[in-house]
């Protein structure tokens, strides 16, 4: 959820979003970081941030109704995202229907692999 002032860390993110949102968000964090273990943690443009190599492979956040992943989300995985409200940069999802591990799995590896961070 956005608020006049960015929190000051992901930990505070999580601790100021609803209960439901913050297990969602929070399942996504495990697996962005077990995906990429070695992809630094912060918050930026407001939201919590993975970079690699100093550069982002995957955003999460909250809004007023739904949770979303950010990054790359190219047409390759478009049948993978049938249910699911998509924008170029953007999958929504709803918190007690989350994004399935092994898809957010294969796009935190797409985009380490598309900027060459491997």
């Amino acid at each position: 959820m956005r608020s006049a002032k960015p929190a000051p860390s992901v930990d505070a993110y999580f601790a100021a979003l609803p209960t439901d949102q913050r297990k969602a968000l929070e399942h996504l964090r495990s697996v962005i970081r077990a995906t990429a273990p070695d992809a630094a943690e912060s918050i930026s443009y407001g939201i919590p941030t993975y970079k690699v190599k100093g550069k982002a492979v995957a955003h999460i956040g909250a809004a007023a109704k739904h949770c979303a992943f950010y990054g790359a989300v190219p047409d390759v995985f478009a049948a993978d995202l049938v249910g699911f409200s998509t924008s170029k940069g953007a999958i929504r999802f709803q918190p007690d229907a989350p994004l399935p591990d092994d898809l957010v799995r294969r796009i935190v590896l797409f985009n380490i692999e598309r900027q060459g961070l491997a």
